[in-house]
């Protein structure tokens, strides 16, 4: 994979997490903490999953940042907390990625699992491994907006990103807009 792509993914994935996180905030408390019988139980479940394993990624990478030790954790209860903890690691992730250069995607990365064990992986593997885990685990909170609703949750579709669908602007501007995708709004 190319870094454009990569910093497409990062983009993509900050606009996905906008339109998601819109819904979710949009729900009744109650809808948003009932279990889904999703791996992490509910839709806040599943949020604070995504961030805390970003969190994870993000510090075994750049050697900065906080994160439990626990996959499971809910490091906010509160949602709101959580949404604006989302969007600055959004725009942290967004950062990370754009510093890499070309070259250094293929650069093996040592770090060490939640279990101390050591590790070595291309850091293009271990962006792959980020992005790919935040769709997955992005699907199953799309599925339990969709339950707890009874309605289509809006589009996370790659191509819909790419065709300029517009992303709420949860706390500033619109997320939608980056220096390799045309501005929406």
């Amino acid at each position: 994979m190319t870094k454009a792509i990569f910093d497409q993914f990062a983009a993509y994935n900050r606009w996905a997490n906008a339109r998601i996180y819109a819904a979710a905030l949009a729900l009744p408390e109650e809808a948003y903490r009932r279990p889904t019988g999703v791996f992490f139980g509910s839709l806040h479940g599943t949020l604070n999953h995504l961030l805390l394993t970003d969190r994870l990624w993000l510090r075994r990478l750049t050697g900065e940042g906080e994160h439990p030790d626990r996959l499971n954790a809910i490091i906010f209860d509160d949602r709101h907390d959580l949404a604006r903890a989302r969007f600055e690691e959004d725009k942290r992730i967004v950062t990370v990625v754009s510093a890499y250069e070309e070259a250094e995607l293929n650069r093996v990365h040592a770090y060490r699992t939640t279990s101390g064990q050591p590790q070595e992986q291309r850091i293009a593997d271990i962006l792959q491994h980020l992005f790919n885990h935040q769709t997955h685990h992005r699907g199953q909170a799309h599925a339990c907006v969709s339950i707890l609703t009874g309605k289509e949750p809006p589009s996370l579709d790659l191509l819909a990103f790419q065709r300029g669908a517009p992303a709420p602007p949860i706390f500033e501007g619109p997320l939608s807009s980056s220096p390799q995708m045309p501005s929406h709004g």
